[in-house]
């Protein structure tokens, strides 16, 4: 009996009226507090420079292979911020590259840089943008020929395809086969500023320069040597014609 009386539900009508008028001044309160309010909204942030590598290797306790995968995460994650997605036209890529840098820095022998900046960063469809990356890959190419060759032969072809620039996507063919003289390193890519030149009308001049290359005596590979022959008597053909 004593446990039923205390259940009981207090009909509304036994609340003071004062408690009423407390409670609906409160919610009006409330409602007005956040009317004022500002709305929040997901600012994107900029990139900041990267610190000094010292400074990321003491922070890694000398863990810099560790702290460079770490940093790949990070840069490649900045894009997707708290509340939106940026996209990459939004990046500043001359920071990006200094991120690059720090990040290969502290892993030397890592490629992932190199990677990224081609196939990532280098796919935007921005032009300006795209130059920057590219010219970030010719300058790590210079660096490092024979280890670097095989991004700077796809920034010849980016150069070629999207940039429109026949005469860059020469300039870095130029390079590859200058200064990429390992015996890793494919004829195609050392090869390839003849067939830019054969493509921008200079058939003369890459008849010359394929002829000059064989009499040399410095190709030794078969399949080279076999590919350059038979280049010599397609751009022949084209000359007479």
């Amino acid at each position: 009996m004593l446990g039923a009386l205390i259940n009981k539900d207090r009909p509304l009508q036994d609340v003071p009226a004062s408690v009423i008028l407390c409670l609906v001044m409160a919610l009006a309160l409330q409602l007005f507090w956040h009317s004022q309010q500002e709305v929040v909204e997901a600012q994107a942030e900029d990139l900041p420079a990267p610190m000094s590598v010292n400074a990321y290797k003491m922070v890694s306790l000398n863990e810099p292979v560790a702290m460079s995968k770490l940093l790949n995460l990070w840069l490649q994650a900045f894009d997707n911020q708290p509340g939106l997605s940026l996209s990459f036209h939004q990046l500043d890529y001359v920071r990006i590259t200094m991120w690059l840098d720090a990040i290969m820095a502290l892993d030397p022998r890592g490629s992932y840089p190199m990677l990224v900046a081609a196939s990532v960063y280098g796919r935007v469809t921005d032009k300006q943008r795209q130059r920057i990356m590219m010219d970030y890959i010719y300058k790590k190419f210079n660096e490092d020929p024979n280890r670097h060759w095989r991004w700077l032969a796809h920034a010849a072809t980016v150069a070629k395809h999207s940039l429109n620039d026949m005469d860059l996507a020469l300039e870095y063919a130029r390079a590859l086969a200058e200064k990429a003289t390992a015996k890793h390193v494919p004829y195609w890519a050392r090869d390839m500023h003849f067939i830019l030149l054969e493509e921008m009308g200079e058939v003369e001049t890459a008849r010359v320069l394929v002829g000059a290359l064989i009499e040399s005596g410095e190709i030794t590979d078969l399949y080279e040597l076999n590919f350059l022959s038979e280049k010599i008597r397609e751009l022949d053909e084209k000359s007479t014609k």
